[in-house]
């Protein structure tokens, strides 16, 4: 049975607090991810997203602020060896589609909407198609 780990991406974009939600921006935008990871330290301490980003640029507060005055603070986290399922259910509660994955209290990946409709979709496409 596939685990998050089997899933999740580990090629992970983190930013910190302090950085410019510009910076945070192009950085997302250069890696074509919609989720960057904020760190303090080693510690997870929020996730800026794509709908982060939107509502900052929505109420014309983008020029100088920084990342922790739009990042979702301390979000909802899931362990690598968790089941796909789980995941989702905890994505739907929340409405949000990237999942930090902490193996105690390291970040060690995220977890898309995309990664687990990718499982889905194998799990339903005919073989040989």
């Amino acid at each position: 049975m596939a685990t998050v780990r089997d899933l999740m991406s580990t090629t992970l974009l983190t930013v910190e607090a302090t950085a410019t939600l510009t910076d945070a921006a192009a950085q997302m935008d250069a890696r074509r991810v919609g989720a960057a990871l904020v760190l303090n330290g080693e510690r997870l301490s929020g996730i800026l997203t794509e709908r982060d980003i939107l509502h900052a640029v929505a109420s014309g507060q983008v020029e100088g602020t920084r990342v922790g005055a739009w990042m979702t603070h301390d979000p909802e986290t899931i362990g690598p060896d968790e089941r796909p399922g789980h995941a989702a259910a905890i994505m739907l509660r929340g409405g949000f589609r990237h999942l930090p994955v902490l193996d105690g209290d390291k970040p060690v990946g995220i977890v898309s909407i995309r990664d687990l409709m990718r499982l889905a979709i194998d799990d339903e496409a005919p073989r040989g198609a």
